[in-house]
């Protein structure tokens, strides 16, 4: 997809190659793998392409056969992949991740030093796909990856808010990326600040902040200029409040069956940014947020959970 219509979402991080363990056990004695896909913000832009958003991603790949096979992924997910650059001189990023069938952590290792996306700059900023966008998505992951990402990260959220376009905000922690935990709380209360709409967990609220509560997060970031927070309380709920006053708790959608977390917080991300752009009120957000969040842990891949408009209809989701 590469004609210049209006684009309701952009985002931008590193898609990476994901191999899911087909045996159980420590991953250095597993014998088989199958090929997926990960990546915070590729899942968000997958989920809401499903959904029949239209979705411009922003990357670089290696031009290796794992950069070939995710640039196929997004374009039979609809994604806009324009500004998905070919990279001919570093490798694409992958991760390999334990089996996880009844709901417990899986073991993951990242193999992403030098990938082609951590090379990502300013240079690379898509300000015609910016300025054709409705709204933005970031996560805490893609300014963790290195120095110059994270500028094109901070350079992107202020050019959207500058252009009058909404921004979302998902600190999606990853303490490995960081050199300390003062950087990476001081560098994602910063990006925060240039969003609208920010959605921590109650353990990454807690660390960012130093609140307690989730009403005590929720302020905090109001405070810095947030018009919306919504913090995930896990199979609970999520709490939100607004600029507006509106604050209440929406209850966690019951599961049979928890297989894997992964990309759980994701899928609440594709829930309520989709419906805030279609003017959804709040609660209704965060309630089509928690449904399309639990589907996502009743399944084993990142992003196969994730509904499209006629699988959240049926299920009646909103």
């Amino acid at each position: 997809m590469t004609d210049h219509a209006e684009l309701d979402v952009v985002t931008v991080g590193e898609a990476m190659a994901l191999l899911i363990a087909q045996q159980h056990g420590a991953l250095d004695t597993v014998q088989s793998f199958a090929r997926a896909t990960a990546g915070a913000e590729l899942n968000v832009a997958v989920g809401l392409a499903r959904l029949g958003l239209r979705v411009a991603y922003v990357s670089q790949l290696g031009d290796d056969s794992f950069g070939r096979h995710l640039r196929a992924f997004m374009a039979r997910e609809g994604i806009d992949t324009e500004h998905v650059g070919n990279d001919t001189h570093h490798p694409t990023g992958f991760m390999l991740k334990s089996l996880a069938t009844d709901g417990e952590d899986p073991a993951i290792e990242y193999y992403r030093r030098g990938s082609a996306a951590s090379h990502l700059g300013p240079q690379h900023a898509p300000f015609a796909a910016c300025s054709r966008a409705r709204h933005l998505h970031l996560t805490g992951i893609s300014p963790g990856v290195s120095d110059s990402l994270r500028e094109l990260v901070f350079l992107m959220a202020r050019t959207a808010r500058q252009d009058g376009r909404t921004v979302s905000f998902d600190p999606n922690l990853r303490p490995r990326l960081w050199p300390s935990e003062a950087t990476m709380r001081d560098t994602l209360n910063a990006l925060a600040a240039e969003s609208d709409w920010v959605m921590p967990g109650l353990t990454e609220g807690r660390l960012l902040t130093g609140c307690d509560s989730p009403e005590g997060i929720a302020d905090f970031y109001l405070a810095r200029g947030a018009q919306v927070v919504v913090v995930k309380l896990g199979p609970v709920g999520a709490y939100y409040a607004d600029g507006e006053g509106h604050r209440g708790t929406v209850a966690g959608v019951p599961v049979p069956c928890v297989v894997d977390t992964v990309g759980a917080g994701d899928g609440f991300a594709v829930g309520v940014v989709s419906a805030l752009l279609e003017g959804l009120p709040l609660a209704e957000a965060v309630l089509r947020g928690n449904r399309i969040g639990a589907r996502v842990v009743q399944f084993p891949g990142d992003c196969d959970g994730l509904p499209t408009r006629q699988e959240l209809l049926a299920e009646r989701g909103l």
